[in-house]
């Protein structure tokens, strides 16, 4: 049987979108929203591929945001089938994207088409804010189209993002909200020399350890009724030359934090530099902030996306801010109700990604029925 969102779904994973390229991803799904009569600006920057569409009049404007590249498909060797050869099988459709989230753009896409076509005079504007920069730097992607529109001074009230937000079930967790995040590049300064005369030189290890000890034992915030507690992992720490016979000069620790909205990327500088000025440490320290924490609370959005769940899924889905960062971050800079929601989530990242195609058919039939919700 013919399905649009699977036959659109499947086109857009053939095609090689590994970050930052895009393949013709966003011009095949560009073809589709000008013959649906959408306005399409093409938005590059750099290496990244970009769109932002519309259709309709200056009233409320709903932006359906999404991103055309994928992660690389690792060893193909542990593919079922060919990473970006699509295949249906047992009614799921396995690739490189399936879940992560060409899947959901196909869903939005044919949503789209449908919802213009039964209501073509709609008052409002429905958009799309289209990339192929999320999975990797996300520099030149997302957050250079909304800085544009900010420039323009453009309104986006409402804005659903397609990440593959559901855990066991469709439409069983939407995200309204997402942490912060920041990492710390900190190098802790000693001095090198030989393992035999430690006296003649400074041990940056040593030196750091009661640091190290206490960054990790320390509690950051107790989080709130929206978000967890802030949490703090350690990535990377490298010292030494790999010979066992010289006492390193230089510490590198790489740490992250996912903060909530109790804190800031402020307040966590500021007291990391306090706990480095208490244990007198030389060092260096480049801090990288990727997002703020965001958070839609309950409106006509999250009332929308819900209403239209139960609708067609019969359940109540979880409102959540867990996982990583997303693009919604930087939509949610113009003062946007964002919300995101997609197909299950267990395969992304993985070898033999895959989706329910049913699911992706439900998930188009929930996006259109949030275009009349917010539209009509």
């Amino acid at each position: 049987m013919h399905c649009p969102v699977t036959e659109l779904a499947k086109q857009l994973i053939s095609r090689e979108s590994v970050s930052p390229d895009d393949k013709g991803c966003q011009a095949l799904m560009a073809e589709r929203l000008i013959a649906a009569g959408f306005t399409v600006e093409h938005m590059p920057f750099g290496d990244t591929q970009n769109f932002w569409a519309y259709r309709g009049g200056s009233g409320t404007t709903l932006a359906f945001a999404g991103h055309t590249d994928v992660v690389p498909p690792g060893d193909l060797s542990h593919w079922r089938t060919p990473p970006f050869e699509p295949a249906l099988i047992d009614g799921m459709l396995y690739g490189r994207g399936a879940a992560d989230m060409k899947g959901s753009l196909a869903a939005m896409i044919v949503a789209a088409e449908r919802f213009t076509e039964r209501y073509p005079d709609y008052p409002g504007r429905l958009a799309f804010l289209i990339t192929s920069d999320e999975e990797a730097s996300a520099v030149n992607g997302t957050v250079k189209v909304v800085e544009t529109l900010m420039a323009r001074h453009e309104k986006v009230e409402y804005c659903l993002v397609g990440e593959p937000s559901s855990q066991s079930q469709l439409g069983d967790m939407i995200k309204n909200g997402r942490r912060g995040s920041v990492t710390a590049n900190l190098t802790i300064h000693g001095t090198q020399g030989h393992v035999a005369y430690p006296h003649l030189a400074d041990n940056p290890v040593h030196r750091a350890a009661p640091f190290i000890q206490e960054l990790v034992a320390e509690h950051w915030d107790n989080g709130n009724q929206f978000f967890p507690p802030t949490s703090m992992q350690i990535a990377n720490i490298r010292a030494g030359t790999g010979s066992n016979n010289i006492i390193p000069g230089d510490l590198f620790i790489q740490f992250n934090f996912r903060f909530s909205t109790e804190s800031t990327a402020e307040s966590l500088k500021a007291r990391i530099a306090a706990l480095l000025e208490k244990h007198q440490l030389k060092h260096t320290i480049h801090w990288s902030l990727s997002g703020h924490p965001f958070l839609t609370p309950e409106g006509p959005l999250t009332g929308a996306v819900c209403r239209a769940i139960g609708q067609y899924c019969n359940l109540t889905p979880e409102l959540s801010t867990s996982g990583g960062t997303s693009d919604g971050r930087f939509i949610a800079r113009m003062g946007t109700q964002v919300v995101e929601l997609g197909p299950v989530n267990a395969t992304i990242h993985k070898v033999n990604e895959c989706v329910s195609a049913a699911d992706l058919q439900q998930l188009s039939r929930i996006y259109q029925r949030i275009m009349e919700q917010i539209l009509l």
